[in-house]
C-alpha cells in the first residue's frame, strides 16, 4: 500500500529541497523495498522525517514525539501521515507494541534514536527501544546520517535558513545471533551510531 499524499508530494518536496537546502541523496539503493524495517537516522531538523523519506518507495510509520498530537491540525495531519505518538521522557510500553505490531506485519519504522533534536549538532547517545524492537522481531536497521541540518535548522530558529544538507543511506545492519538479546540490541545500537557518525565532520561525534 503506498502514501498517497507523500506520493503526490514528493517531488515537489524534492525539488524545493535541492534548491533551499542543496540536498543530496546517497546510497539509497541500500534502502529495503520489503519487510520489516528499522529506519533509525540521527535527528537535527522538524523537518528529518519527510527529508529522509523522500527516497523510500514503501510506507514508513514515524514513531513521534508525542506532544506534536496535542496541536491544533498538525496532530491529525501527521496520523494521516502514519505517525503514531510516543512519551520521549521515558519509557512508553504503548509505542512499543505499537511498533512491534508493525514490524511483525513487515512494515517499516522510522525512530530517531536520539528521542529528539541535536541540541548542538552531535550525535547524542542512542537509546536502546528501537534496536530492542529491531532484534525481537528479526527486523534489520537502516542507518541514516543527517548533514548540515543543524546548520540550516539549530533549535530555537522558527525558519530554516539556506544550506548545505546530504542524507546518506548506509546498508542495514542485523543483529549478531550469537549474542543475548539485550546485548546484540546495545551492539546494534553501537554498530548503527558508529555508521552515522562516519559521515559526520568529528566535531558532529563528540557527544555520547
Amino acid at each position: 500500500m503506498r502514501t498517497p499524499i507523500l506520493d503526490l508530494f514528493r517531488p515537489g518536496v524534492l525539488a524545493l529541497s535541492r534548491y533551499y537546502f542543496g540536498l543530496g541523496l546517497s546510497g539509497v539503493q541500500h534502502i529495503p523495498q520489503t519487510g520489516p524495517l528499522v529506519i533509525a537516522p540521527n535527528h537535527q531538523t522538524y523537518a528529518d522525517p519527510v527529508l529522509v523519506t523522500i527516497p523510500v518507495r514503501r510506507p514508513v510509520h514515524y514513531m513521534a514525539w508525542s506532544r506534536l498530537f496535542t496541536i491544533p491540525g498538525l496532530g491529525g495531519f501527521i496520523r494521516l501521515l502514519r505517525a503514531f505518538p510516543v512519551q520521549i521522557e521515558g519509557a512508553d510500553p504503548r509505542a512499543a507494541r505499537a511498533a512491534a505490531r508493525l514490524l511483525q506485519a513487515g512494515e517499516a519504522v522510522m525512530i530517531f534514536p536520539e528521542g529528539g533534536r541535536s541540541l548542538d549538532g552531535t550525535v547524542g547517545r542512542f537509546k536502546a527501544g528501537a534496536f530492542r524492537l529491531a532484534v525481537y522481531h528479526g527486523a534489520p536497521v537502516l542507518p541514516v546520517t543527517i548533514d548540515g541540518g543543524y546548520e540550516a535548522w539549530p533549535p530555537g530558529r522558527v525558519w530554516p535558513r539556506r544550506g548545505r544538507m546530504t542524507i546518506t543511506y548506509h546498508e542495514p545492519l542485523r543483529a549478531d545471533q550469537s549474542l543475548p538479546a539485550r546485548e546484540a540490541a546495545r551492539d546494534l545500537a553501537e554498530r548503527a551510531r558508529a555508521a552515522i557518525v562516519a559521515s559526520l565532520p568529528a566535531s558532529a561525534a563528540t557527544s555520547a
